[in-house]
């Protein structure tokens, strides 16, 4: 559906066909009040998403407000990557760490929870720590989990902070994991203003990664080693120009080896992978 038939439908409670077939009916005056609001809100530049309240992401709705960033269909790719590096986990675990078939994933950053929720949904019997800054994100995020029928422990922190300063009442998250997944803010902060109009309403901590935009990646890069086992992966969301200032970050670690750059629908590097090096 177009934009136009998904925000008709949604506020008719029919379906497509329905628009088309029922055309001529006409409205009662509740019904043209809320086209009307409905209609302003977009005009004015407010997501669609936020608007209905909803979005789509691997399949699943996930609930959305200006609390949290919307999902993207490029994230969609850093799903994907880890979902496809997970057997490839499931069999050096055995070789490096133990013979259990429980991967342990960590998802910073979580906001709407689409990337933690998806990787639970799909990957069975794995087990997902997913942390955000934002107790409002957090809030929504548990909503998803409840809506897909997901466990994911969701933990209030800013990044690996929580490991040093745990509270008592959240269930304590994993010391090491397979994989550490993140979408960090990486849109510089100068151009954050001059993006379209739709990106304002989105909450700009989830935006805003600094002045070059790297400001998160290298918190990530090199905290992550000592929360990775033997072998573990980090897999990390990009920008636009971003992929060679990200391996060089990476490569100064010494202590990962870069293992893929992989390309959006677009032909763009999307998502690096990254092992820590044994």
């Amino acid at each position: 559906m177009n934009e136009a038939e998904l925000l008709f439908s949604e506020i008719l409670k029919t379906d497509r066909l329905s628009l088309y077939l029922d055309k001529d009916r006409p409205l009662d005056k509740a019904c043209c009040f809320k086209v009307s609001s409905v209609l302003r809100r977009r005009i004015k530049g407010e997501p669609i998403q936020y608007i209905l309240g909803k979005t789509e992401f691997m399949g699943l709705e996930f609930r959305v407000a200006a609390q949290v960033l919307i999902p993207r269909p490029e994230t969609e790719i850093l799903v994907e990557t880890a979902i496809r590096l997970s057997s490839v986990v499931r069999i050096s675990s055995s070789v490096f760490r133990r013979p259990s078939s429980v991967l342990n994933i960590l998802d910073l950053g979580t906001g709407s929870g689409c990337i933690a929720i998806s990787l639970a949904k799909y990957l069975p019997g794995v087990k997902v720590d997913a942390i955000d800054i934002s107790p409002e994100a957090l809030e929504i995020a548990k909503q998803n989990a409840l809506l897909n029928n997901v466990t994911v422990n969701f933990i209030h922190g800013d990044l690996f902070n929580f490991f040093s300063r745990p509270t008592s009442h959240v269930p304590r998250p994993t010391e090491k994991y397979d994989l550490i997944v993140s979408n960090p803010p990486y849109i510089p902060s100068d151009e954050i203003a001059l993006l379209q109009p739709e990106i304002q309403y989105e909450p700009r901590i989830s935006l805003d990664g600094g002045s070059r935009g790297l400001d998160f990646y290298y918190r990530l890069i090199y905290d992550a080693p000592a929360h990775l086992v033997q072998g573990g992966y980090l897999l990390l969301e990009i920008g636009f120009g971003q992929e060679t200032a990200i391996k060089i970050i990476l490569e100064n670690s010494r202590k990962f080896e870069i293992i893929e750059a992989v390309r959006d629908y677009n032909g763009i590097d999307r998502v690096i992978v990254a092992q820590i090096i044994k």
